[in-house]
């Protein structure tokens, strides 16, 4: 693997956990607004080539070349029910449906989402500080 598909994995890397972190930024804000559900980014592996010659190389295996954010999906566990009889989005028997948010599990993802986009931006620039040792190296 070359020092410029390297940077390029990394880039996809960061972008994913920026989405990440904006979704659950999003989730944070809306925990504690009714009809809220908590969302969560679908990641997959990017196995989209870039050029002719990488086809060719890499024509007997599958390669990931990154990972790309395919949807932003809703999350399917239950609402937590809040008896509020006197909210405006109340239903019929007085419960309210608040959204399925834990803001510590939130806070937690939080957390590995900015740790994961540091390692993505470590490994960038070990990449760069590699070709300019190498630049350097060829002087």
């Amino acid at each position: 693997m070359d020092l410029l598909s390297s940077m390029r994995i990394s880039a996809t890397g960061l972008s994913a956990q920026s989405t990440r972190m904006n979704t659950i930024s999003s989730n944070i804000a809306n925990a504690e607004t009714a009809g809220y559900k908590r969302k969560d980014p679908v990641m997959e592996a990017n196995t989209d080539r870039q050029s002719f010659g990488e086809i060719l190389k890499d024509s007997m295996d599958e390669h990931a070349q990154g990972v790309l954010v395919t949807d932003i999906a809703e999350d399917n566990r239950p609402p937590r029910l809040e008896y509020n009889p006197k909210h405006p989005k109340a239903r019929a028997d007085g419960y309210v449906e608040m959204p399925n948010v834990s803001v510590v599990e939130e806070t937690a993802n939080m957390v590995a989402a900015s740790r994961a986009y540091e390692a993505n931006l470590t490994a960038i620039n070990a990449a760069k500080a590699m070709a300019l040792k190498a630049l350097d190296i060829g002087r």
